[in-house]
Order: structure tokens, then C-alpha cells, then sequence
């Protein structure tokens, strides 16, 4: 089917090769194929979205998270395309690479979720940070399929690449007149060049140098993405809660009476609550997700980048109710689960190995050799083939931020629990 929503601009793959198609896949959905096929992809399986994996059969994963915000990203799109005067069958956002940037979102993620985020800043803040989605880019482009004089990165197209880049400000950017680093919300400072490559080379405005302005320059199919993850998790860390026993009708009503609801919130947490004493509130939840699919409409904008690609030619409005009960969810799962003493117990033990982790690798991989061989002799050589210490640190932090939960913990075990790790554990 012919899109002329997508231009030459678009499908530009970077650093400028040019896009391959074969008889049956264009080049966004060779992107999809790529990312689904993909060992990062493989180990999302096995990352911790709210609780830690292999806790509850039915818990959600990094992975499961992953493929609902791609086909929610899809659904938006095919609900665009037939609600919106925008849009017809010869001009519309291509699902395939929504649902592309959908499945890569999370893929730089490390283990034991947002605490593994945290902590690898903490010990990367001199040397450029750690970011989730910094460290997805830094996947794409130079660390998936990755083998010694050959292509790095998926050679991804100008427009799955932008998808992906949801923040855009570089780590030095972000630094505060204090000379404090920024949490999160940034790039590396080394992907400038592939910023530039998905402006074109183009100047930024001035209107966009502030860092806030600048990340907040997503492209069409990078705002879908971000209201389907919103979507995701929103609906469904409510509904993990429930079977985790940290969300009752009971502990819903408590919260809801120490908070100075309006009205609508009101009658949003009563069905809640109702929902949860009659069991029915996975089909409930499930039949949200289209309603918040529904309350999406598009605007056309002028600005940057809007006269080369119709990507940046369109703003994803959202309905304001759907928004604030997206809110009102988002409330409940961080007072009921995340600030609970067992979730906060659960993060600081994650934190915990990272740290010592992290530490040991660096002692005795990096900062001196006792010929002690305790990282993969694969990881070891990437990390020696480094011309300076700031290249070293950011090897070791791709091999750490890359293991699974289990990995993580089983790796812990075997370096620093005297009762794990016979020879035949090792093997």
C-alpha cells in the first residue's frame, strides 16, 4: 500500500545508507522483525516491570509491557487512520513503525527496574550518566548484532530512530548551575551525532536549546508510543497490584479517603473498588485500554522539521478525562505499591547487588588485573580494546545494565555467597 506520509527524509537509514526492502517487508517492518528477533528483546523476558520476574507466573515482565505498548501503539494508530479528516488510506502513521518503537522502548532497561536505573547513574555520574532510554539508543545503534570489524546497530531508518529518541537533551546539557547531573531524561553526550543525524544536520532553534523544550520534541509516532506505555502501565500496574494483594477494595477505599477527590475521581475509585470485591476487574481494565485509545485525536502544527517530514507535522492530543483517570491510577499504584515497606525492601536489595556488582568489575576488571577472570572473556575484550577509562566504565555499565534480574542475582551469589557455586554450578 502506498503511504505518502513517508518521504525519502524519512526512510533514510543512519548514517546514511540506503533503506533494503525484500518482496514482502518494507523497511519499517523489517524493523519490527529485527527488534523481535533481537537478543535484548529476548531479555526483557526476564526484567523486572513492577515486581521482580519469576515472583507470580502472571505478573508482568519488561517483555509482556514491551509487546502491550507496541500493540496498543498500533490500535492508536488504526484509530487515527479511521477517525481523523487528517488522514486517509494513501496518507496515514504507519503501524509497523509504531509498533517497532513500541517493542524497543524499554530494550536499555537494566535489572530490578526504575532502582537499577537509579543506582547505575549514581555510579556513572562522572562518566556521562546511565538512562534507560539512552541506553536503548546506545543498543540500537552501536551494541545490538554488535561483532568485531563489522556494522554496528541495526542501521536503523531516520524514522524508527527518532520514534525511539524520546528525550533528545545531551547528559552535559542537563548539568545544574550547582554542577549536579540530571536523574534521567537525557542522552549520552557521545549520541549527539546521532541527534544530528535525525535533525538532518539542521540547527536547533533557539526556542529548543532549553532541555525541557528539547525532549519534549517528539516526533508523531514517539507520542503515540509514549501515551501507549502511559496506557500499559497506568491500567495494568493497578491490575499486578490486585493479584499481588498490595491493591484491596479495602486499601483503595482507605487511600481514596485521606485524598481530596473530585467527583469524577470519586466514581472512578467506587467502580474500582466494586470491580475488585466481584473479580471482574481484569475484563475491566482490559476494556479501558479502549477507551484510552479513543480519547486520542490529532492537530496539524508548524515548526521544526515540519516542512521536511509530516512526523513532525502533528500533535497526539489526548482527552483531558482520560488523562486525569490515567493520573488517578498512577496515584494509587505509587502510594499503594511502590512507597509500600515491602516494594521499598524489595528495590533497596536490587540496588544492593548492583552496587556490589558493579563494584567488583571494576576493581578487578578495570582498575587493576589479578588475573582473576570474572567477567565473560567476550566482555573483558571489549572492554580492553577501550582507548580511555570513560570508554572502559561504559563497557562494563552495557554488561551490567544487560543482565537479566536472574542473571543478576545469580551472578551476586557465585562471587559473594560462600554456600553458591560449585564447579558444577559454573559449568
Amino acid at each position: 500500500m502506498n503511504n505518502e506520509f513517508y518521504n525519502s527524509f524519512d526512510l533514510e537509514r543512519l548514517p546514511g545508507a540506503p533503506v533494503q526492502e525484500d518482496e514482502y517487508r518494507n523497511a519499517f517492518q523489517i524493523e519490527r522483525d529485527r527488534i523481535t528477533f533481537s537478543y535484548p528483546f529476548r531479555k526483557l523476558q526476564s526484567k523486572t516491570q513492577v515486581f521482580q520476574s519469576g515472583e507470580y507466573d502472571f505478573y508482568r515482565t519488561r517483555l509482556t509491557h514491551s509487546i502491550e505498548v507496541a500493540k496498543i501503539g498500533r490500535s492508536i494508530c488504526e484509530y487515527l487512520k479511521a477517525s481523523s479528516s487528517e488522514l486517509n488510506n494513501s496518507f496515514f502513521i504507519d503501524a509497523d513503525l509504531t509498533e517497532a518503537i513500541g517493542l524497543a522502548h524499554d530494550l536499555g532497561h537494566p535489572p530490578f527496574g526504575h532502582i537499577g536505573e537509579r543506582k547505575l547513574n549514581a555510579l556513572m555520574q562522572l562518566n556521562g550518566g546511565f538512562e534507560g532510554n539512552a541506553q536503548t539508543l546506545r543498543i540500537l545503534t552501536e551494541l545490538i548484532y554488535e561483532r568485531p570489524g563489522s556494522t554496528k546497530g541495526i542501521a536503523p531508518t531516520r524514522a524508527f530512530l527518532d520514534g525511539v529518541m524520546k528525550y533528545k537533551a545531551l547528559h552535559k546539557e542537563w548539568i545544574f548551575q550547582d554542577g549536579t547531573a540530571p536523574k534521567n531524561h537525557f542522552i549520552y553526550d557521545a549520541q549527539n551525532e546521532w541527534r544530528d543525524a535525525i535533525f538532518g544536520g539542521r540547527t536547533i532553534p533557539g526556542s529548543l536549546l532549553i532541555p525541557d523544550n528539547l525532549n519534549a520534541f517528539k516526533s508523531i509516532e514517539c507520542q503515540i508510543m509514549d501515551w501507549a506505555d502511559d496506557t500499559a502501565y497506568s491500567l495494568h500496574d493497578i491490575v499486578d497490584g490486585i493479584h499481588a494483594r498490595y491493591i484491596s477494595a479495602g486499601s483503595v477505599s482507605e487511600w481514596a479517603a485521606g485524598q481530596s477527590l473530585h467527583s469524577e475521581e470519586t466514581a472512578l475509585v467506587d467502580t474500582l473498588c466494586e470491580k475488585i470485591k466481584q473479580g471482574s476487574y481484569e475484563p475491566y481494565f482490559g476494556s479501558r485500554i479502549g477507551r484510552f485509545v479513543h480519547g486520542c485525536t490529532l492537530t496539524k502544527r508548524d515548526g521544526f522539521l515540519s516542512d521536511c517530514t509530516n512526523r513532525h507535522a502533528f500533535t497526539l492530543n489526548i482527552e483531558s478525562s482520560v488523562v486525569a483517570e490515567s493520573q488517578l491510577y498512577k496515584r494509587i499504584a505509587l502510594d499503594l505499591i511502590f512507597r509500600s515497606t515491602q516494594l521499598q525492601q524489595i528495590e533497596f536489595k536490587g540496588g544492593h547487588i548492583l552496587d556490589r556488582l558493579y563494584g567488583a568489575f571494576y576493581e578487578h576488571c578495570i582498575q587493576s588485573s589479578n588475573g582473576l577472570d570474572i567477567l565473560p572473556q567476550s566482555v573483558q575484550t571489549l572492554i580492553d580494546e577501550e582507548q580511555n577509562e570513560e570508554g572502559r566504565l561504559r563497557r562494563l555499565c552495557d554488561y551490567t545494565a544487560g543482565l537479566t534480574d536472574g542473571q543478576a542475582v545469580r551472578t551476586y551469589k557465585r562471587l559473594f555467597d560462600a554456600d553458591f557455586g560449585s564447579i558444577a554450578e559454573l559449568l
